[in-house]
């Protein structure tokens, strides 16, 4: 991996520069909760992909810069946004920011930075970047709401809480993928192989954060362990161990989930629940089948040094700790 960071450097180093110039606002809150959020880490896995993708694809211009930095603006506004939602108080082990602002200040800034991002889209000239992030956009929202509608429900299946996943999470990363393709010109077949590559990608990258929520270490993971349950999330871990354990015992989940808050012995009974039935090993298993079939599609393009980084993240998703 950090022969794939070594690589971005300087064009990374671009990105952020645009992505503090256009976080520019009169209102100087914005600006401070928009610098804090960005500048408290984070992977920077979009833009790294937008950047990744448009070299693969041969793009000699400077275009995938400032789309990399909407990206970025994208992901940064779903955050504050998700936060509220889930009444997180630490993202990447720091106090989230509607921790420091409140609520009503996160929401906001949120909404201009995705108002923003509009704004930046539309000066790339490119209609089929805007349609595939605006599209992006959408669904990311659909996938909060369906998420939101399956809070607790322990029949969830795999298959309904992958769209949960697919609109939440990968879309946006597919699209990140599909718009370094785009400034490249790409034909159809290989901008839909850089879509499925990074849909595949998406939905590995969250089904890791599923299985790290219940086994990684708060100081490393960044946030507390156990938050998925504690909002009452079907996560895949829980519903893999759901899919086996016997009535008795889902009758247990159900009671734990329900509580407004959760006690120490009520994480550990259900966090004890899953290990018993192997949903991190599934978790994991699968997170490592979608990278394989990520890895698949980019057979469509010739070798090449990003073509092998690519790889080299998409296998990163699986083995990361954080």
């Amino acid at each position: 991996m950090e022969k794939v960071l070594k690589l971005l450097e300087a064009e990374m180093s671009q990105v952020e520069q645009q992505f503090k110039h256009d976080l520019n606002s009169d209102v100087m809150l914005i600006r401070k909760v928009g610098e804090y959020v960005f500048s408290s880490g984070g992977k920077r896995m979009r833009p790294m992909l937008v950047l990744l993708t448009a070299r693969m694809t041969g793009y000699q211009g400077q275009q995938h810069i400032g789309v990399a930095s909407v990206v970025e603006f994208i992901h940064t506004a779903t955050l504050l946004h998700d936060d509220v939602v889930d009444s997180a108080d630490l993202r990447r082990g720091e106090a989230t920011a509607n921790t420091v602002w409140g609520n009503e200040a996160s929401v906001l800034v949120g909404d201009f930075l995705f108002s923003k991002s509009f704004s930046l889209m539309v000066r790339t000239g490119s209609l089929a970047i805007l349609q595939a992030l605006s599209d992006a956009t959408t669904m990311m929202a659909e996938g909060e709401v369906l998420q939101l509608i399956s809070t607790c429900d322990l029949d969830l299946s795999e298959e309904s809480y992958m769209q949960v996943v697919r609109d939440k999470t990968a879309v946006l990363i597919a699209a990140a993928c599909r718009c370094g393709g785009v400034l490249s010109g790409v034909d159809a077949v290989q901008e839909q192989a850089l879509n499925d590559f990074g849909m595949h990608l998406g939905i590995a990258f969250q089904f890791m954060d599923d299985a790290l929520d219940y086994v990684a270490d708060q100081a490393e993971f960044g946030k507390v362990c156990g938050h998925d349950l504690e909002e009452g999330k079907m996560t895949l871990p829980l519903i893999e161990a759901l899919r086996h354990c016997s009535d008795q015992e889902r009758e247990h989940v159900a009671d734990v989930v329900a509580k407004d808050q959760l006690s120490d012995e009520d994480l550990a009974s259900v966090t004890a629940l899953i290990h018993r039935y192997h949903g991190i090993e599934y978790t994991r298993q699968r997170a490592k089948e979608l990278v394989a079939l990520a890895k698949d599609c980019l057979k469509v393009f010739p070798d090449s040094e990003a073509r092998q980084s690519l790889s080299v993240l998409a296998d990163y998703v699986v083995s990361r700790t954080k």
